[in-house]
Formats: C-alpha cells, structure tokens, sequence
C-alpha cells in the first residue's frame, strides 16, 4: 500500500457513510480466500496475475501448506462505484468448523457479511452455521455463488438447468434466512436476485455477474456457456467484460449499510447499557466526537510490538498516547501505537475515528470480547461461540527446564484463539488445552512448536464431559467454618426452553443487572413470571442461580461472593469435577452473623460449595457425553459401510437422502468414538466419503457406561474419595 493508498483510507476512514465493514464466510472449500485475492487485485493491492494463486489472507506457512484458512485476517481497501470511492474494511473468515470461534468474533467487527456457496455443492452444515454466526450478531448477508465454471464445465449444465440449480440454491439460503433472522429484517434481509444482493461467478477465473448488471451491460449466461465452449481464450476475456470486484464490492456498497444506519439496530442488540447515557448516544449514532468505545475482536502476539488488539471502533476516535479503561480487566492502559490492517502489514495512523477496524498496540492483557473506553461503561455482550470446545489434551514441554515457558505460551495461544480453553493445574503440573476438534488441536500444537519455538509433547485426546441432575433436589445446608453462617439450596433442572434461548445467545449470560428490562421481558415470553425473573442472580456456562431469599439484611454484602461459589461449582461438579450443565439453582434461605469480619470470602466460598454440591448429589447427578451431528456425504453403494461404521461407534442414523448415484447420511455420534472417524469413513468408501459438524448436542452417558467413566475421568485427575 503506498503512501497516496495510505492517505485515501484515511480519508475515507473519516467518513462514516462511506465506510463497509465485511466479511467472507463460507463452507470450507467454498472458495474464500481464492474470492479474496480477487478484491485485493481489483483494489490494485497485488497483481491479476497472482489473483487466486496468492492466497494473500493466509499468510501463515500452515495455511498455505494444508491449504485452509485457519485465522480470520483483516484488510482495509478502496473501491470506486458509480464515482464515489468507498473504504471497505474486509476480513476473511475460516470455513472449517475447528476454527469457527474465529468466525463468530469477526462478526462482532463486521455490519455485512458476504455468505459463499460453491455452486456444485449448494448449502453446506457450514453455510449455515455461519449464517447463524451473522444473524445473531445483526450482520446483513448477501449472497455469491462461486465456482459457476465447474457447472458448466464438468457438469455440463444447459442454461435452465443453471437457472434451476441457482433458484434452489438461492431458495435454500433464503429459507434459512427467514428461519432465524431477527423479526424486523427477516423479508428485508433475503437474498434478492431482482435487487443485485446476489451476484455468481467463478473466484478462479475473476468474473462475476448480478442481474443488474447483466440487464445493464447485456450479457446472459448463455454468453458465458459460450465464452467456456470456445476455449481458454475466451472465458479469459470475462474477468474484463464482468470483473469479479467491481460487481461484488459494487453490491456490497449498495446492500451492506454503513457503520451510522448499522449501529442503529446493531448496538441494542449488542450493548446493554443505558441508551440515553452519553455513551449510548455515543454508540447508537456511530459519533467520532462522543467518548471510545473499543471492542477486541482478535489478539495476535507481533514478536516486535507484543500484543496487538484489532476490533471495531463503535464510537469517539483513538490517539496514539490515549489513556483508556479496559473494562474487564478494570485498568488503565496507553495506547502505543494505532494502525489500519493490510493483511499480514499493519500500517501505522495517528487516530481513527469511530465506524472503522484498527489495530491497538499497548492493551496489555487483553482478551478478545474486551470492551475498552474513555471511562468506565457497561461492558459489550459476551461473544458467544455456537460450539464449545469438546476434546482435550494433556500438554507438556520436552524440557523440564521449558516449563515456565510453557505457561507462558499457553496464556499467549489463549489470547490468540480464546476458543481454546487452557486450564493450569499448578497443584498437578497438568496443562490442559481443550478445542473444538482434533485438526484444531493438531494446529495449535504444530505452532506451539514453529511458531513459539517450543517443543512439546501432548497426551492422546481426553473427551471433556459434563455434569447435571435428573431430578429436584432436597434442601441442602452450608455451613461456614466458623460455624456462624448458614447457606441453604435447592438445585433442580432448568427447563428445556430456558437453556436452549441461553445457548442461542437470546438471553445473555453473566451476572444480571436490575435494569436489564429487554432480559427480563425475554424471559417473561419464555413462560417467567417477572417477579421470578427479577430474582436471577447470574447465568453460567447453561445454568443458572436464582435468589429465593427475603428480608435477609446482609444478603447484598455476600451475594457477589454467593455468585463466585455457584460458578465454581458449575466449573467443576461433584461427580468427577467435570463443567455442569442445565442446573437451576436457588438460594432459599441465610442465617448470617452480625459481624462482617466473620462473613469473609473464606467463610461464604466454602459454605456456599458445599451447600450446592450436597443438594446436587440428592438431584440424581449424571455424566453427559458430548455428540455431533454429522453429515455424511459418499456414493449411495456405501450405505452399509457407512451404517455399520455409525452403528459401531455407538451412533444412530437420523436420515438418509439419496439422489441418483449420491447420498446424504445424518447421523449423530459421541465424540468419545469419533478418534480416526476420517481414515476410516475414507477406506469404508474406497476414499470417496466426507463428513461435516451439523450440530453439537449433549445426551445422557448410556447407564452402563457411568461410573467406568466416572472412575476414569477421577483416576486421571487424581481425585480421592473425598475430593
């Protein structure tokens, strides 16, 4: 990017209507990156030729060598239409389902989002989850359908059956669309043809078209049938009567909205603090002037600059030398250093006003989801990952002079991909990292070892479970140490309607506030009365506490240290100290003493565990397994290898479509018997076979199999009876 570059985002950067914050999501293999690549070239930041072939975006080395994005990268780049210029802040998203947590934090950074669908393979599990991602964060999709040339090359499809195939595809997304986007945009968010908020192509070969832009400049798919028949030649000469950037960023500019009108609907859905506030007004109106509001999106670790924050700036403008409050870690930082992103460059700027992506130098100690401001506000809602990390392994250094260092390091990888939980046991000398699958896993370990220049060794994979109760529980009581303070519980199941909103993001989690009306009003809907639902203290992890107390005088002083033990014990059940799931739990009465130096932490924390745990172990406590829905993809000769490979890891068989010599199979299984599932489904159908995560759910560990695994999970932490 050269100086003159530089100086026209800048600019732009300044003016918000003319600012589109997107990003790229997909299937994996859609065809993302090659997409990318394209916009870059048309933007004049790397050479047609290289368009495609590059992969600019990934620009790790295991990137490029197995061929997948694995972190989503940013790039800030300028496109004329109509002869206005327009800065589009872009960020390329992964497509497998490993890296999605990547995904889901982009789409707090983004107001558009550009879905890809493989023209061949139609919608993908993936595609929808990462509409899903969107949706949930207000985030507009439009919709490209990449890879037209194989339909016509090696499909060999006419023009109606290109039609056919598009309306189903475009039918599909729009379906899904309707099905989960929030009510107000579920008719205005679809993808409309007629309107140019679809565009097809081929990211390969850098053409696309839109029905405007086909009526305006009179091609027809026809003419693209032909350009293929004729040869090399010819379909080459497409990239130049439809180039690929100007009719995708061309729709971009006329169907995502800028960050002012984004912020409208986007900030009360994200941001629950008061509207009327002058930061609310601040966020809400995208206002360079009001006060900062920062929010983390992505951390990377820069060997030179240490560690670098890249987020959305929802209002004020940041400076170099700024002091700012970063509201989870409750301190004051300087900012060092400001820069605009041009993929793996950071290029430095002086200030940024609010609408735009930037990178900060100088939060030290930040996490992605970090609200940073000019003073102390409400913090933005978590971010939600829609899967949870399933698999674990026990890590350690090859040296155990290297151990400190690989404390270290994993605080490091945990920053840089908070979807990885990193647990240090300092009692144990045990390191665990948990991910969302094995090739997750496998990569964070591989850079542990290139990129951090430390050599580890890593147990086989252990299956994280969880814990919940069957059944309401007895009342239970909690004694302090000292004797002088009683804590009494109830813990019974939450109902099935509470904890799927959870899941879905639709009530938020954390400790609540009384004056979270939009909360409480969505609970009222889900069948809470709002006296009740004004009783809820926190909700953790899927399970949640309740306050039943009445006229206790001391109860203020002590529910914060209350809320602490509750999530503690949700870290770690009585069973086998694995995460608890789906537990209501209510507090329903206190006897406290008099004196607040005999009610400190190290009075309530021990009662208030105690007290939980004795009435979950009356509630019929269980282990549950985690599964995944898959979906099978092979040629229709293979149903009986892929049943009895379903079937002999303790799966069951949901559906299965088959269409001429092709078939889809649904199946769910635990992911305890999912270890090699890829070599085997390969040499089951004669290396013909794929899979995908649909969904990932949590059932009941079947009763014969309880306490073997039970025994098993408490032999490898090294529990005692008693702990």
């Amino acid at each position: 990017m050269v100086d003159n570059a530089v100086e026209k985002v800048r600019k732009l950067s300044r003016e918000p209507k003319q600012i589109r914050n997107i990003a790229i999501c997909a299937h994996i293999d859609h065809g993302k990156t090659t997409f990318s690549d394209n916009l870059l070239a048309g933007a004049g930041m790397m050479s047609e030729e290289l368009a495609g072939r590059q992969l600019a975006l990934d620009f790790h080395a295991d990137e490029q060598e197995r061929g997948i994005t694995i972190d989503a990268a940013s790039v800030s780049m300028v496109h004329e239409n109509k002869g206005e210029e327009y800065l589009i802040n872009l960020i390329d998203t992964p497509g497998h389902v490993d890296f999605g947590g990547d995904v889901t934090r982009a789409m707090r950074a983004v107001d558009g989002a550009i879905v890809l669908v493989d023209a061949v393979e139609g919608m993908m599990p993936q595609t929808e989850t990462v509409l899903k991602q969107a949706l949930r964060e207000r985030v507009k999709p439009v919709l490209f359908i990449n890879k037209v040339d194989r339909l016509i090359k090696e499909v060999k499809l006419t023009p109606e059956q290109m039609s056919e195939r598009f309306i189903r595809i475009i039918t599909d997304v729009n379906r899904f669309i309707q099905s989960i986007a929030p009510e107000e945009f579920k008719d205005k968010w679809i993808a409309n043809v007629q309107a140019g908020a679809v565009a097809f192509g081929s990211a390969f070969h850098k053409w696309a078209l839109s029905f405007p832009y086909m009526k305006d400049n009179n091609i027809s798919f026809k003419d693209i049938i032909t350009a293929y028949e004729s040869g090399e030649e010819e379909y080459k000469k497409l990239s130049k009567k439809a180039p690929l950037h100007k009719i995708v960023l061309g729709m971009v500019v006329t169907h995502h909205p800028n960050p002012v009108e984004a912020q409208k609907y986007r900030i009360p859905k994200i941001w629950h603090g008061d509207p009327e506030s002058e930061e609310g007004k601040a966020l809400i109106h995208c206002d360079p002037n009001g006060p900062v509001a920062f929010v983390v999106t992505k951390i990377v670790i820069d060997k030179h600059a240490g560690e670098v924050a890249s987020g959305r700036l929802f209002s004020g403008t940041v400076k170099q030398g700024d002091i700012l409050y970063m509201n989870g870690a409750k301190k004051e930082v300087r900012v060092q250093q400001v820069n605009i992103y041009k993929g793996a460059q950071r290029i430095q700027v002086e200030d940024s006003p609010a609408g735009n992506i930037i990178g900060l130098v100088g939060l030290k100690n930040t996490f992605s989801g970090e609200t940073i401001s000019t003073n102390k506000i409400e913090p933005f809602e978590a971010i939600k990952h829609i899967f949870e990390p399933v698999i674990t392994k026990s890590i350690e250094p090859v040296s155990a002079a290297d151990l400190a260092k690989l404390v270290e390091v994993l605080k490091q990888v945990n920053k840089e991909d908070p979807t990885i939980h990193v647990k240090i046991n300092e009692e144990t000398g045990e390191n665990l990292i948990s991910g969302m699958g094995e090739l997750h896993l496998e990569v964070i370990e591989n850079r542990i070892k290139t990129e951090k220049g430390l050599q580890v060794k890593t147990s086989p994979p252990i299956v994280v479970y969880r814990e919940t109760i069957q059944a309401k529980s007895q009342e239970a009581e909690g004694k302090s140490p000292n004797k002088h303070n009683k804590f009494y519980f109830t813990v019974e199941p939450l109902e099935d309607n509470l904890y799927q909103a959870i899941k879905a993001g639709e009530i938020s989690e954390g400790r609540f506030k009384k004056s979270d009306m939009e909360t409480f009003k969505k609970l009222e809907e889900l069948g809470i009365p709002m006296k009740e639902a004004k009783s809820i203290r926190d909700v953790y992890n899927g399970n949640m506490l309740v306050d039943n107390t009445r006229g206790v005088v001391h109860i203020g002083e002590v529910i914060e240290l209350i809320i602490d033990g509750f999530e503690q014990v949700m870290d770690a059940g009585v069973l086998a100290r694995e995460p608890g799931m789906k537990m209501l739990v209510r507090i329903q009465d206190l006897k406290l003493h008099e004196d607040a130096i005999h009610r400190g932490p190290s009075q309530v924390l021990p009662a208030v565990r105690d007290g939980i745990r004795e009435a979950i172990l009356t509630g019929k406590p269980a282990i549950f397994e985690p599964l995944q829905v898959l979906q099978i993809d092979a040629p229709s000769q293979y149903l009986g290898e892929v049943s009895k490979l379903v079937q002999n890891k303790r799966g069951q068989l949901i559906d299965v479509h088959q269409e001429g010599i092709a078939m889809t199979v649904k199946a769910k299984l635990p992911v305890a018997e999912m270890f090699g599932i890829s070599s085997e489904l390969r040499s089951g159908t004669g290396g013909r076979g794929n899979y995908f995560v649909v969904d990932q759910v949590f059932d009941k560990l079947p009763e014969v199999l309880q306490s073997k695994v039970i025994t098993q999970i408490r032999n490898r932490k090294g529990l005692t009876e008693n702990q």
